[in-house]
């Protein structure tokens, strides 16, 4: 079996993804099918020997899109996607432009607003129809995009939305163009059927959804384009015994590396001289600098924090671990399924049974019913104008636009529609710990003192001698003294001592601050501290023991302590029925003793960043709708893979541009906040759906002569028009409920 990839162009909805598939997965000879509207990519896995790439290029062509074999690379892609985007935003307001006159002019009159006599519907009906006409042509024209899609993939039995906006749309201008030759004939009343502004406005509206969208899609993309540039773009490599600067895509396996301090690591290798500490927070999502030393391995794009040290090059270009990170986004992306929007399901059986109905309507009126042509063209486009798809237009994205409105007003930022519309579907939600359970940095959280030393003396002692460290647990422990206002003192010497603490000298007593290790070295007794020390490491902290002239004289510890909201999060969580899981690249220990604080039952830890995303994956092969909440280079493959990416909005930018949803408070009642939220959104599109089309399947029957059938009154257009636009009354009223929504801070 052979698999290849292809961009495929003229997809705008899911309704279009679901068309592609069908084409392609009737082949001979084809095995998976895969189609993302995200990236406009169709990934085939096929036998080469029963199929040929024309064929697929014809399927393709035969549902109405076009494959291009030619695949992109990401830069050149997402100069397009920008230029599409700018391209719909110029045409949003070209259509602003023509359709806010036109608003004025056409409802002006209704509600008394002041119109020249020459443009006045009753004093010159001519001159005011054909200013409709001449200000809704530029918007139909800019608009030409979902004519073109619309009745291209109506044509080939496929119709979607742009098949809806097209029949709509066209039904009111050509209506509009049919009343104007009626009043240039002389039949004046024709100024009051007249439903230009609805086109107009129908196709402003949409170019702004379709806007949003694209820029809301564009955000997914720009995760991988900041991944990218983590990576330093010189290396320093040893050539000949001397140090040279190149390019980091001339460096090769084997190259000696020399990294000195605050540099980024440039790939992946072995230490092979030197020490240091390195921050892997990027790739581990551990908070605390790693100490690494010879034969230890080390990180492309990780920061080196004090030392210098050199390192063989074992892993270079795509074999690096940032590398498989960004594949692991990008096949994230391309694997995941779009969620059929529900108007585009309607869409693809409404679309041809309106216009069945409205020609066979029309029709029997001719034929059967003895009526004229004029007679059966207003039945034929009252029918269309009633299904017009305004409120249907309408339902899905005004609901979302005041569900992500009011998420915004709380500090919760939904990237789409799709996100809100996935979220209430949820019934798993995965936490990473480091900085989204936790603070995401280390603070003092226990100081045990002996020989009746008081806290504040210990901590003068301990901030003092680590002033002149650049450890993360120093950087604690002086932060804890400035927090309770202590003075430091002068050290008169200081001695770092790699992989086990510090020595310093003060008035000629010797001090030292460090591990167990550093105990042993120095053979201080340290049996008076060492249950609290083991019980300390049992919660996930990190035990310091302290010691003047080889006596213990106390212990402090550090951790990354659990948010304050957090328990009661996993608490409201667990009683929605969500199962909550942590996960998270921590040792077994802290990991359960974090998961214990705050009530998770199930816990992953010491796991690779390739593995959250399969963790993520394994739910998912489970059936569960899953949601990640994380704030690490380290979960951005996972927040691609989930259903839901949730993004800590303290995190870095690579995670929050991978997220679907970004929480700007680091709260996380917020993702019960946005679970409920989301529910509240997708009841209301539901409701909105039912209002759309409760006036359709009221109306069109009413519109096709049924009233008329037992000599009652024939629907005139503008009552069709009128229903038409109660219908998108009824759902913008119903979708202004949203904004009661409360949060549960």
């Amino acid at each position: 079996m052979k698999q290849e990839t292809f961009n495929v162009k003229g997809m705008t909805c899911a309704a279009c993804v679901a068309s592609v598939e069908r084409a392609t997965k009737k082949l001979n000879g084809v095995e998976d099918v895969s189609v993302n509207l995200t990236t406009e990519k169709l990934t085939l896995k096929f036998d080469p020997t029963l199929l040929e790439i024309k064929d697929i290029e014809k399927a393709v062509k035969d549902a109405g899109y076009t494959l291009d074999q030619n695949l992109m690379n990401f830069d050149a892609h997402q100069l397009i996607k920008e230029k599409q985007t700018h391209s719909l935003w110029k045409r949003f307001l070209i259509s602003s432009i023509f359709s806010l006159p036109l608003l004025y002019i056409s409802m002006g009159p209704m509600i008394g607003l002041y119109l020249p006599d020459f443009m006045h519907p009753d004093k010159n009906p001519l001159t005011f129809t054909i200013l409709q006409l001449l200000l809704t042509t530029p918007v139909m024209i800019t608009g030409y995009s979902y004519f073109k899609n619309g009745f291209k993939t109506l044509f080939k039995l496929n119709p979607n939305m742009d098949s809806l906006i097209g029949i709509g749309t066209s039904a009111a201008y050509i209506y509009g163009v049919y009343a104007l030759v009626m009043i240039i004939l002389g039949n004046n009343h024709f100024v009051h059927q007249l439903y230009f502004e609805s086109a107009a406005v129908i196709l402003t509206l949409i170019t702004l959804g379709k806007y949003l969208e694209s820029v809301s899609k564009g955000k997914t993309s720009q995760a991988i384009k900041k991944l990218i540039g983590l990576s330093p773009k010189e290396a320093r490599i040893l050539k000949d015994g001397i140090e040279v600067l190149i390019p980091i895509d001339d460096v090769v396996v084997g190259d000696i590396i020399i990294v000195k301090p605050g540099d980024k690591i440039p790939v992946d290798g072995l230490i092979i001289e030197g020490y240091s500490s390195i921050d892997e927070s990027m790739i581990t999502g551990e908070s605390i600098p790693v100490e690494k030393s010879v034969n230890d391995l080390v990180i492309g794009a990780t920061i080196n924090k004090n030392g210098s040290f050199k390192y063989e090059a074992t892993k270079v270009g795509k074999d690096t671990v940032l590398a498989q990170i960004i594949k692991l986004i990008e096949d994230a992306q391309g694997s995941k399924a779009p969620i059929a929007k529900l108007a585009d399901i309607i869409s693809g059986y409404f679309v041809p049974v309106v216009i069945a109905l409205a020609i066979i309507s029309s029709l029997l009126w001719y034929i059967f019913g003895g009526k004229d042509l004029n007679f059966s063209l207003t039945i034929f486009i009252t029918v269309l104008v009633i299904a017009c798809p305004c409120a249907l237009g309408l339902a899905t994205p005004t609901a979302i636009m005041l569900g992500t409105g009011k998420g915004a007003e709380n500090g919760i930022l939904i990237k789409g529609g799709e996100a809100l519309e996935t979220l209430h579907k949820v019934d798993t939600i995965i936490l990473d710990k480091t900085g989204t359970i936790t603070q995401g940095k280390p603070v003092v959280t226990d100081i045990i003192t002996l020989n009746n030393l008081k806290e504040d003396e210990l901590l003068i002692i301990a901030a003092s001698s680590e002033k002149g460290s650049e450890h993360p647990l120093a950087e604690a422990i002086i932060n804890e003294a400035h927090t309770r206002n202590l003075n430091l003192v002068k050290i008169d010497k200081f001695e770092a001592l790699p992989g086990h603490g510090i020595h310093v000298v003060k008035n000629k007593d010797n001090y030292y601050l460090g591990n167990q290790k550093l105990m042993d070295r120095k053979s201080i007794d340290n049996k008076a501290l060492l249950k609290e020390s083991e019980k300390l490491a049992l919660e996930g902290k990190t035990p310091m023991f302290i010691a003047k002239n080889n006596e213990l004289i106390g212990l402090i510890a550090v951790a990354d302590v659990v948010k304050k909201t957090s328990k009661k999060a996993v608490e409201r969580l667990t009683k929605l029925g969500i199962e909550v899981v942590m996960i998270t690249g921590d040792n077994e220990k802290t990991a359960h003793a974090t998961a214990k604080e705050i009530g998770i039952q199930s816990v992953r830890a010491d796991v690779l960043p390739e593995d959250k995303a399969n963790e993520v994956k394994n739910y998912q092969n489970q059936g569960k709708i899953v949601a990640m909440v994380g704030d690490g280079i380290n979960d951005a493959p996972a927040l691609v893979q989930s259903h839901v990416g949730i993004a800590i909005g303290s995190g870095t930018d690579v995670a929050i541009e991978s997220a679907d949803i970004v929480l700007v408070k680091n709260d996380l009642l917020d993702v019960l906040n946005a679970v409920e939220l989301s529910h509240k959104t997708i009841k209301n599109i539901k409701e909105n759906l039912f209002w759309a089309f409760a006036y359709n399947i009221l109306g069109i029957p009413i519109a096709m002569g049924i009233l008329y059938l037992f000599n009652g009154p024939l629907l005139n257009p503008m009552f069709a028009a009128l229903a038409m636009s109660l219908s998108s009354v009824s759902v913008v009223l119903n979708a202004l409920r949203i904004k009661r929504f409360k949060t549960k801070n």
